[in-house]
């Protein structure tokens, strides 16, 4: 099928059924960039599903990427529980205080109603506004924090983690809570059009919390949210470490993992086994600094590393593209899928790691 052109979503659906398109995806998931294109505060680009509808479609043939990302920011996921939003001049919002701030509070917690949530509301008409106008010629992305992931934006991460440790019946309380609320969040991201969702879960990463924990908590709780999610998800560890554990977030039922500029692509595609997809790597904190030569090599190397066979995705390695990455590393970064990711793959041959 490589040598015919496909539209993004046929892109997407053969490199996730392990085959090569005719190119590598470019999942470039840029969140604010689209209020730079609209001259608008972030604040502001935030308040109106029509900013980031328009936003979104202008960074989706600008830089001519393979999906649309209708995330806002993680902080809309904590005002539905009573939270409040920090917003940043240069930067993603920030969750203001904790939502939990003492453990007792768990015991009568309830999850908030998603139609209920002035911001959820705005991510849903979003994505359908986005879905009105490409229809099922690009994937739209939606996205859940996880239900294990949450907590450190509901109640901080030192007093998550001392739960975790030290209150077990507690933690299971406020996981059932989280997992009700996600599935519900997740799914009505799905029926207002989104093709799948993206499962943030940097808490299950190798680089927060030990191997042997994760298996007793943030694998269960995947397992049991995402056998929930009527749609097929991608479970991204957000620059957090994930090859000691890739076999058993497979295991989950994910489709997709996002993976760290921490680790080496070419051990973390050996490692998926053509279970799972893999997301990645770029790194998005470098990319601020790269010049266009540099996001050329950086490109080069990933698909070398991971683009044969098809199941790669090529993006950046936190899941957003920070707000100082300037646009000429991005269409560089655009410029070199066009030119290195087009199957077959044949100077991959002749490719050595020092320097792409």
């Amino acid at each position: 099928m490589n040598g015919t052109a496909m539209n993004s979503m046929q892109r997407t659906l053969t490199t996730l059924g392990q085959q090569e398109p005719d190119r590598v995806p470019l999942f470039l998931l840029t969140t604010m960039h689209g209020a730079k294109e609209l001259d608008l505060s972030i604040e502001e680009y935030f308040s109106r599903a029509e900013h980031v509808i328009e936003g979104q479609l202008l960074l989706l043939k600008k830089y001519r990427r393979d999906c649309l990302y209708p995330f806002f920011h993680a902080s809309i996921e904590t005002e539905a529980w009573g939270g409040t939003t920090i917003f940043l001049p240069d930067g993603p919002p920030l969750c203001g205080a904790p939502v939990i701030a003492r453990p007792e509070q768990i015991d009568n917690l309830q999850p908030p109603a998603v139609m209920q949530s002035p911001g959820l509301c705005r991510v849903l008409a979003t994505i359908g506004g986005l879905k009105a106008q490409v229809q099922d010629t690009v994937p739209i992305i939606g996205v859940a924090i996880s239900p294990f992931s949450l907590p450190v934006m509901q109640m901080g991460f030192d007093s998550y983690i001392e739960l975790i440790y030290e209150q077990p019946e507690r933690f299971e309380r406020l996981m059932q809570a989280n997992i009700a609320f996600s599935v519900e969040w997740a799914n009505a991201q799905l029926a207002a059009g989104a093709t799948a969702i993206c499962y943030f879960d940097p808490v299950s990463s190798t680089t927060n919390i030990p191997r042997d924990l994760y298996l007793k908590t943030g694998q269960q709780v995947a397992k049991r949210a995402l056998a929930q999610i009527k749609g097929p998800t991608a479970t991204h560890m957000a620059s957090g470490r994930c090859l000691p554990i890739m076999a058993e977030i497979a295991e989950t039922g994910t489709a997709v993992v996002g993976v760290s500029v921490l680790e080496d692509l070419a051990k973390l595609k050996a490692a998926a086994k053509q279970r799972v997809s893999l997301l990645g790597n770029l790194n998005g904190i470098e990319m601020r600094r790269w010049t266009p030569e540099q996001a050329e090599a950086e490109v080069k190397r990933a698909i070398a590393k991971a683009g044969r066979g098809g199941g790669f995705l090529l993006g950046d390695n936190h899941g957003e593209i920070p707000w100082q990455v300037p646009d000429d590393v991005l269409l560089a970064i655009s410029a070199a899928v066009e030119r290195w990711g087009r199957y077959p793959l044949d100077w991959v041959d002749d490719w050595s790691d020092g320097g792409g």
